[in-house]
């Protein structure tokens, strides 16, 4: 061999190997620095995701690495041993994009673990329930985030429209219950497709989001709207998007029947006979479009039927110079004593019964620990409340039982899911136990 052929060789090879050495490298430092999210969530409790999540095949996972790439969010995904790993689960709040961006399929979204079970009512995709003509979108079926509720609104709407025929004058094609993300875009959607529908609300516009805190920051992202067309919203406050849902409703002209609330569904035939607390409608389809909250979960605890307790936070003014007491370790609750906290004069205690705020966001984590660093609030875990009085508290800690000062108590422990009114339906709940 000519030794010019052997100088290329030896390039090639210097070229090879010095790649090589700095993929390794590379490798290492970035597993390194995995291996150490990891260990921080699970030393710090963190391991439970809050609602749907990604679960990986390994056996069909090549390590790429794009699901990490494609996680809106940080730290949730990571390669450890040419394998991925969820390295912070609370981390997690259900975009689905890893599992678009993985190209091998190893990645299925699941619902609860092995430790924790979700209550999902059973929804094809196609969004229709195991009851014919009873279709379910938006975070009543497990999805909470405004964008996919939204998406979900949309595409139920899609579905329900190659469903229905040619009905009666005096039957809809459509009642939607709900006017929240997933129920207004169904709404605008039905609109749009000329459908005879009816949308009912039993609040107002907004639905969940119109009952979070004032000022709360909310996270969307690029989305379809029907009749709109794409909407580009990053992060912004409650009240700047209830202002623009208020203005397409206004310019679409799209109908919604506030204050009315469903009480019964029964089926006739071929429709249903949906009786709500101002009317009776006849529906060929029914879209529920409402949140998981149903009846707000309560304490059981003596002296809970005092006024001074809600079950949600509007106006952290209010709460101005007062003892406060918040029990809950959701986001919700995160959200409400820090904002509370802020306010001048306030007291405030967060009552938690696990150790560590598992299924909250980092960013109301890390809002927390600074506000309880800085004096301002009280952290108490592994405690449960046990009585309440007009101007008291009795708390229990590790055994240990210690009144506190109080003038206010506020539980965000989430709702218990109305499943009683989906059975009455005939619709199948299932509990997930990190299961599709």
């Amino acid at each position: 061999m000519p030794s010019t052929d052997y100088s290329l060789l030896l390039v090639y090879l210097t070229l090879f190997l010095v790649f090589s050495a700095y993929y390794l490298r590379r490798r290492t430092r970035s597993q390194a620095h995995n291996l150490a999210i990891l260990d921080q969530a699970r030393s710090a409790g963190y391991v439970e995701p809050a609602s749907l999540h990604p679960k990986i095949d390994y056996l069909r996972c090549i390590g790429c690495g794009s699901c990490a790439k494609a996680c809106p969010e940080q730290n949730v995904l990571g390669i450890i041993d040419g394998k991925a790993h969820m390295l912070d689960p609370s981390h997690c709040i259900g975009h689905g994009a890893c599992r678009t961006a993985c190209p091998v399929d190893a990645i299925t979204l699941v619902f609860g673990s092995e430790k924790r079970g979700v209550d999902i009512p059973f929804v094809q995709p196609n969004f229709e329930t195991n009851v014919p003509g009873i279709f379910i979108a938006g975070e009543l079926g497990g999805m909470g985030l405004i964008r996919n509720a939204i998406t979900q609104g949309r595409q139920a709407l899609e579905a329900i429209a190659k469903y229905s025929g040619k009905n009666p004058a005096d039957v809809l094609d459509v009642l939607i219950v709900g006017a929240g993300p997933a129920g207004f875009s169904a709404s605008l959607a039905a609109l749009e497709r000329k459908l005879r529908f009816v949308t009912v609300e039993q609040d107002s516009l907004g639905g969940t989001v119109a009952h979070y805190p004032r000022g709360k920051v909310v996270m969307t992202a690029p989305v379809q709207l029907p009749i709109i067309g794409k909407v580009k919203i990053g992060e912004t406050s409650k009240e700047a998007l209830l202002a623009f849902w208020e203005k397409v409703a206004s310019q679409s002209g799209v109908s919604i029947n506030y204050q009315e609330r469903v009480e019964s569904v029964t089926r006739d035939a071929e429709r249903f006979l949906v009786k709500t607390t101002r009317n009776t409608y006849q529906t060929r389809a029914l879209l529920l479009a409402i949140g998981r909250r149903g009846t707000p979960r309560t304490l059981d605890v003596p002296g809970e039927e005092l006024s001074k307790v809600v079950y949600r936070l509007v106006d952290p003014e209010q709460y101005r110079g007062q003892h406060v007491l918040v029990v809950g370790g959701g986001d919700s609750a995160l959200e409400a004593a820090c904002s509370i906290a802020d306010e001048e004069g306030s007291t405030v205690s967060l009552s938690y019964r696990s150790e560590s705020f598992s299924r909250a966001k980092d960013k109301n984590r890390a809002r927390v620990a600074a506000a309880e660093e800085a004096g301002r609030l009280r952290v108490l875990y592994r405690s449960q409340v046990k009585s309440i009085t007009a101007d008291r508290v009795l708390i229990e800690q590790d055994g240990v039982l210690m009144p506190l000062r109080n003038d206010a108590v506020i539980v965000s422990a989430g709702g218990v899911l109305p499943t009683a009114f989906l059975k009455e339906m005939g619709i199948q709940v299932e509990t997930k136990y990190g299961t599709a």
